[in-house]
C-alpha cells in the first residue's frame, strides 16, 4: 500500500483509506477460530459487492479492525452498514453460540479515521498557498 492508488467512478476522481473499528455487543469475547476467519471471508465477499476493498484486517476475540477503501459517494458509513448486518446475519445463523449470547452480533457505534497519503500540516500549507499562486 505505500503507492498512491488513484481511483475514480466518472464523476469524482478519489484515494479514499479508512481505518474502521467495531466491536461485538457488549464486547463479548466471541470472535474466535472458527467464527474469526468465517468473518473475514464474509467481509471480503460483502466488500466485493459493495465494490469496496479491504485492504487490511484484524480479527480481535472482542473487537474488529478494517483498512478500507469505497466510493466516497457511496460512504463509509454505508459499507460499515452493510458489512455489519451481512456479517451478523450469516454468523448467527453459522453459529448457534452466537445467538445465545448476545441480541445481536455487533455494537450500533465504530470508530472510523481517514489514513491519508498526505500530511495533515501539508494540505493546509496547499490550501494556504492558493491565493498566493
Amino acid at each position: 500500500m505505500s503507492q498512491r492508488e488513484i481511483e475514480n467512478n466518472h464523476n469524482i476522481t478519489f484515494d479514499c483509506k479508512y481505518h474502521v473499528v467495531f466491536c461485538p455487543k457488549y464486547r463479548r469475547k466471541v470472535l474466535y477460530p472458527p467464527v474469526d476467519s468465517r468473518l473475514k471471508e464474509l467481509f471480503h465477499i460483502k466488500a466485493n459487492e459493495l465494490q469496496a476493498e479491504i485492504v487490511e484486517m484484524e480479527i480481535m476475540p472482542d473487537h474488529v479492525h478494517l483498512l478500507s477503501t469505497c466510493d466516497p459517494q457511496f460512504g463509509i458509513h454505508r459499507i460499515v452498514k452493510h458489512l455489519k448486518g451481512y456479517t451478523s446475519r450469516i454468523l448467527r445463523l453459522e453459529f448457534k453460540e452466537l445467538r445465545s449470547r448476545i441480541p445481536s452480533l455487533w455494537t450500533n457505534s465504530y470508530f472510523v479515521a481517514t489514513v491519508g497519503s498526505v500530511s495533515l500540516e501539508t494540505v493546509k500549507r496547499y490550501i494556504e498557498q492558493q491565493k498566493e499562486r
